[in-house]
């Protein structure tokens, strides 16, 4: 596992080293409007807004309405965010959807290169252990592994951080961060599953924190991410270049209002958007227990305005992970999210 987390260090340098690329090469120039664009994401029910948008062409639809012909959308999904960041730096993708610590830190490197668009879902966020021993975050020894999808960097990652902060001294942030590994959703629910895995916790997100708690003997929740946070976090919002953003602000404005309609779908007509999601997703839980899952607290929170972001980048300013210091949550989002009421 040592080498493993020591590969984790690696990938996290040379993503920064990307982020120091696109800094110099991202920012004024002006692109020119595109008419096939690739949008990324995550697997998870966080991301139902993108498949609803994709399932019904939304930005289509949207990008029509404004007198832009022709486009299409190409949705590519992977497993963390990591990898979504390196396709956006290396021009595989055009607009990402994923989580606030990666959004934070791109706008960071790139000197604001990169900014959001509008959020998606701000759904709790929860790590799960089968561990009997293990019942607070103080339970964790040396070499207690906890999945997370991008080791020191995914929203999960800093999440830990904070709650380590507040749980053994704000000088103790990082004193779990050499427990994480690095696994997708989709395989640390497996290795959750399998009693002979080293992997016994995972900072999880729907469906597959509803699907460990069920399936696995002796899931139990640690902590769940509002506790943490003191409230909702975005965990999924859209972002882009402001480069893709400047030549394509029609694009632009279509993606808020494609996500807001997908928004309200899954609003006004849940199972509609349960359907979609697991035809998209060939997600095989059943219609019924995704609607019961919606019915928990916490998992109808689908607004286009980012929630917790500002403690979230406060956390990364104090710990040197952010070289700036956003004053307001706007300095990171494009201006097409101004008018939103986020925090």
């Amino acid at each position: 596992m040592i080498k493993q987390f020591q590969r984790g260090l690696a990938a996290v340098a040379l993503i920064a080293a990307m982020f120091a690329a696109l800094a110099v090469t991202a920012v004024p120039a002006r692109a020119q409007q595109k008419s096939e664009i690739a949008l990324s994401r995550q697997p998870g029910i966080f991301y139902m807004p993108s498949h609803i948008m994709e399932k019904l062409k939304l930005i289509e639809k949207h990008a029509a309405s404004l007198v832009v012909s022709g486009v299409t959308t190409k949705w590519i999904t992977f497993s963390g965010g990591g990898a979504q960041t390196d396709a956006l730096l290396a021009g595989g993708v055009d607009i990402l959807n994923t989580g606030t610590g990666n959004l934070l830190l791109l706008w960071d490197r790139t000197r604001g290169g990169v900014k959001g668009i509008v959020a998606t879902s701000a759904q709790p966020m929860t790590l799960i252990s089968r561990d009997p021993n293990i019942k607070s975050i103080k339970d964790f020894g040396p070499t207690d592994k906890i999945a997370v999808p991008t080791v020191k960097v995914s929203t999960q990652a800093i999440v830990l951080q904070i709650a380590a902060a507040e749980a053994f001294g704000a000088d103790q942030w990082s004193k779990l961060d050499a427990n994480t590994v690095q696994l997708g959703h989709p395989d640390a629910y497996a290795a959750l599953a399998n009693p002979k895995h080293e992997v016994h916790n995972h900072f999880s997100i729907p469906p597959f924190s509803f699907l460990e708690l069920k399936n696995v003997p002796g899931a139990h929740v640690v902590l769940n991410s509002p506790d943490v946070m003191g409230g909702p976090l975005s965990q999924a919002q859209f972002f882009t270049t402001t480069k893709f953003a400047d030549g394509n602000p029609k694009i632009i404005q279509a993606v808020r209002d494609a996500t807001k309609e997908a928004q309200d779908l899954i609003r006004s007509d849940t199972r509609q958007a349960v359907e979609i999601y697991k035809e998209i997703t060939g997600d095989k839980t059943s219609v019924e227990e995704l609607l019961d899952l919606l019915k928990q607290p916490g998992m109808m929170e689908w607004n286009l305005e980012p929630q917790g972001t500002m403690k979230f980048a406060a956390h990364l300013f104090r710990t040197g992970t952010l070289k700036t210091q956003p004053k307001a949550w706007t300095d990171y989002y494009l201006p097409v999210a101004h008018d939103l009421k986020g925090n």
